[in-house]
């Protein structure tokens, strides 16, 4: 997840007006869709790739040759990706699954016949599982989030993230990343990680626990889980939770800027969204987060648009591909933006 930042939004679809000057030298050609994930999408049937026109200047991008999105396939690892699944996997056990649930979650055992099947539900031996939570007032745009992967600090500040059940423009800032580095010391006159950035409120900050505080008393009950309220405990067991990942997310690969910035379903305590987080941050990606952690109603959003629910998901409006598969996302964002 301070200064005081006008919420007025520019063409840099991150850059605000405030009580510093803002350099504007630095061009971005990326553009942001306010649109809230809450809004009724139409319902597809597959994944899939679609041509749109594009309404910017700027290089264009297009799939990579022959590219078919893949099928999804619940519950498997693609045999080359084992180990990568492993070390994400390190931190369902350090974080004790923090960020697996959202806000208020319950779960409770159902016949199979009490929840439609035009509904999303997970199905167990003959019966299903109804899920419900316990969410505060939803931000009208996405919180922005200077930050990257592999930092303990920025990590506790994606986990209430996925707590809140918030959507959040990340913009990537790994270690030598032209972009992005150098507008947060513009911002806030510090390179330092995560700075938070609320377009809806005209509020900016550093400081993980300070976020953290900000985010559940703006957005949530305004109690902070007791796993992000531990002090040292909990940076700890968030470094700890990155050791099988050591290193990932970290440093820049050079790469093209989108025009707009791409939009991935997933939540921080999926080792499958791990490792396309880790992808997006090292290419410098700028994209929204539609943060969907168990008991998140964006599950049955997600369900209705795609008919089917996996995370991660990704939708790339630079070039029309939406698809499922961790392993095949990190393959088609290497094939479109790194250079």
């Amino acid at each position: 997840m301070a200064g005081i930042l006008s919420s007025t939004t520019t063409p840099i679809f991150g850059a605000f007006l405030g009580s510093k000057t803002l350099s504007t030298k630095r061009p971005f050609h990326v553009k942001l869709s306010a649109q809230s994930s809450e809004t009724p999408i139409a319902a597809s049937t597959s994944v899939s790739t679609k041509e749109e026109p594009s309404t910017s200047s700027g290089p264009s991008f297009s799939p990579p040759p022959n590219f078919r999105p893949p099928q999804p396939k619940p519950f498997s690892v693609r045999p080359d990706k084992n180990l990568d699944i492993l070390g994400g996997s390190l931190a369902l056990i350090f974080r004790l699954g923090t960020g697996v649930f959202v806000s208020g979650y319950s779960a409770s055992f159902v016949p199979k016949n009490e929840i439609p099947p035009s509904q999303y539900a997970l199905e167990i031996a003959g019966f299903k599982v109804k899920e419900t939570s316990k969410l505060g007032p939803r931000p009208e745009k996405p919180i922005e989030i200077y930050e990257f992967e592999s930092c303990p600090f920025c990590r506790k500040v994606r986990e209430i993230v996925a707590i809140l059940d918030l959507d959040v423009l990340y913009y990537p800032c790994p270690k030598n990343g032209p972009n992005f580095r150098p507008k947060v010391v513009e911002m806030g006159g510090k390179r330092q990680f995560p700075y938070m950035v609320d377009p809806n409120t005209g509020v900016a900050m550093y400081e993980s626990d300070e976020i953290i505080k900000y985010l559940v008393g703006k957005y949530g009950d305004g109690n902070v889980p007791i796993m992000l309220s531990l002090g040292l405990l909990t940076t700890l067991t968030e470094g700890f939770a990155m050791i099988g990942r050591m290193g990932k997310g970290s440093s820049y690969t050079p790469s093209k800027m989108p025009l707009n910035p791409l939009e991935i379903w997933a939540y921080e305590a999926s080792p499958f969204c791990k490792v396309v987080r880790e992808i997006l941050v090292e290419l410098e990606l700028p994209h929204i987060l539609r943060s969907c952690a168990r008991g998140s109603p964006k599950r049955q959003v997600l369900y209705e648009k795609a008919g089917h629910f996996q995370a991660p998901y990704l939708e790339d409006p630079n070039t029309g591909v939406q698809m499922f598969e961790s392993a095949e996302i990190v393959e088609y964002l290497k094939a479109t933006y790194a250079l």
